[in-house]
């Protein structure tokens, strides 16, 4: 058994508990609110979301009670791969609006008390950023080739796939082979190259003295492979799933990665305010992804083995057990979340047969799920996770309960995870269809005219804003509630200590000046009791008083 580690102590009951970090930077206990930009809200009415439609509904999340919004990206691109497929990162999409509308953006959400976290894309470029055209003219062994993943074989260079299918490699006419672990219109980037590295440092530095309060990186993970570009020997299935360590993969986690983010880091020191960055590293196990947020690179990590955990006791008590645990090794805290722009919403996921399956992969053979009681575990699961100590991450439309919508018509769908496997997964399209803000307008709100990039099913219009406002019930005031109830009581930095409560029951006490508060998910098929001298502050459904119900997490005030 592991020894505890310095802020890990026994508590009087026999159970684990946990202090956090201390600290009084703001990322330390954050919600962030991620903004997929073409999706939010539509300026103009040409039926893409934009940043003037984002500024205009800042109010909004201020309301609801975050305290950052992460923007996935609004840079030039052809769209290949919904905008991380990057023309020029330091401008932005006509489609999006202007670098003026960016720097509105920034000061309008400042002036809001909100901070803004902007993503960066640093494994590939788009096909038609000016580098990858001039590599493709310049030819083989020139300083423009070296700038990507470039190489001379006969045949496929290694067995290595692509993540939207087929191999990871496409050749050009005078015969070699370009790396691309995505999608063919994103080349990798040669981060062994410095001239590389420098772009990147001097792209950080551009946003920075702009105001950006931060960076999402994208697939922190990728940046690095192994010298050679030997062949994998593992089950990509497996691998996929989460039960093999990521840096199996020849192309994943490698260790020399981190002296990039040390780079970035210092840069980012150099600035006043905090600036912070968040790594989207898809790395396991815990000890490994606990390498990124060392006191010298990111301040955050995703936590996807919370997010693929499984819905029941044993899962999410060890996955929340490992998390603590290692960040806490490093001196870090702790990052939540349970979704976001590329994975099925919870709403749906929550409920799907194959619940080990990754979070990504929605097969076009996939049983129409309970929305019910998809929705009941939507609510719970983020009732427990922004109880959890540390920071959150809320995606779009989560606190509107949305569903993922599957029914998208193949001609709509633009996702090359569907356009690549040729129509046998259906992609991320469904967790992107454009927000419902009214339900008796056009586009439901989005913009004025009815037009949107994905179609929005009918029953959208019951999940919209104004039929949730002030509405008791409703998903979207259980977050504003969640969001209010965790800032009085200072939860996010609230020491951590688990409480055994039987089975089927996922049980932990918050302790603080407050007070203790207990925090109680009932993942069995019968009601369990509530303590007599416990408050109920919030539960996941209504009327909780004596029992909680199955499927429904709550957090009470202990006397």
């Amino acid at each position: 058994m592991t020894s505890p580690t310095q802020s890990e102590i026994i508590a009087p009951s026999g159970g684990l508990m946990y202090v956090p970090s201390a600290g009084a930077e703001w990322w330390r206990t954050a919600v962030v609110y991620q903004v997929y930009p073409r999706s939010f809200a539509d300026s103009n009415g040409d039926g893409n979301g934009d940043l003037p439609g984002i500024t205009s509904r800042l109010s909004y999340l201020r309301d609801l009670g975050v305290d950052a919004i992460w923007i996935s990206p609004f840079y030039p691109s052809p769209q290949a791969d919904g905008g991380y497929d990057v023309a020029d990162y330091r401008d932005v999409d006509p489609m999006y609006g202007t670098l003026a509308d960016a720097d509105d953006l920034i000061a309008t959400a400042h002036d809001l008390g909100l901070r803004v976290i902007i993503d960066i894309v640093p494994n590939h470029t788009s096909d038609e950023h000016p580098w990858f055209q001039a590599a493709l003219v310049a030819g083989p062994g020139s300083p423009e080739r070296d700038r990507y993943c470039f190489v001379d074989h006969h045949g496929l260079p290694n067995n290595w796939p692509s993540e939207f299918g087929g191999p990871a490699w496409t050749q050009v006419e005078d015969g070699q082979w370009y790396l691309h672990l995505f999608d063919r219109k994103q080349p990798d980037l040669n981060w062994e190259n410095p001239e590389v590295r420098e772009m990147f440092a001097d792209t950080l530095r551009f946003w920075l003295d702009r105001g950006v309060d931060g960076f999402r990186i994208d697939v922190a993970h990728h940046l690095i492979k192994a010298p050679g570009y030997p062949d994998h020997k593992v089950d990509w299935d497996a691998y996929n799933r989460g039960v093999l360590p990521t840096n199996a993969m020849p192309f994943a986690d490698q260790d020399r990665v981190h002296e990039i983010y040390r780079e970035w880091r210092t840069i980012l020191d150099s600035y006043p305010g905090d600036r912070a960055m968040v790594a989207e590293a898809w790395v396991t196990p815990h000890d490994r992804l606990a390498m990124y947020i060392r006191e010298d690179e990111f301040q955050q990590a995703f936590n996807f083995d919370f997010m693929r955990a499984t819905w029941d006791v044993d899962s999410l008590r060890t996955q929340i057990l490992a998390t603590l645990r290692n960040a806490d090794s490093v001196g870090a805290v702790a990052t939540w979340v349970i979704s976001n722009h590329d994975v099925i919403r919870p709403a749906t996921r929550l409920v799907r047969v194959d619940q080990t399956m990754a979070p990504w992969i929605l097969e076009a053979t996939e049983p129409e799920p309970d929305l019910e009681l998809g929705l009941r575990r939507a609510r719970a699961a983020a009732t427990l996770m922004l109880a959890l100590p540390g920071s959150s991450y809320v995606y779009q439309g989560e606190e509107l309960g949305l569903r993922e919508v599957i029914e998208l018509p193949a001609e709509a769908r633009t996702d090359p995870d569907f356009i690549r496997g040729g129509g046998h997964r259906l992609g991320r399209d469904g967790c992107r269809v454009p927000v419902p803000w009214e339900k008796g307008s056009a586009a439901f709100g989005f913009n004025n005219t009815g037009a949107s990039w994905l179609p929005q099913p009918i029953d959208f219009g019951d999940y919209a804003v104004d039929q949730q406002l002030g509405r008791d019930d409703s998903t979207l005031e259980l977050y504003r509630m969640l969001l209010s109830i965790r800032r009085q009581y200072e939860l996010g930095s609230a020491t951590f200590e688990f409480v055994d409560l039987g089975a089927d029951l996922l049980a932990f006490d918050l302790i603080n000046d407050h007070g203790r508060t207990r925090v109680m998910l009932n993942l069995g098929t019968v009601p369990r009791p509530i303590a007599s001298e416990a408050q109920v502050l919030i539960a996941s459904v209504e009327g909780v008083s004596d029992t909680l119900p199955p499927d429904s997490a709550a957090w009470l005030a202990l006397s």
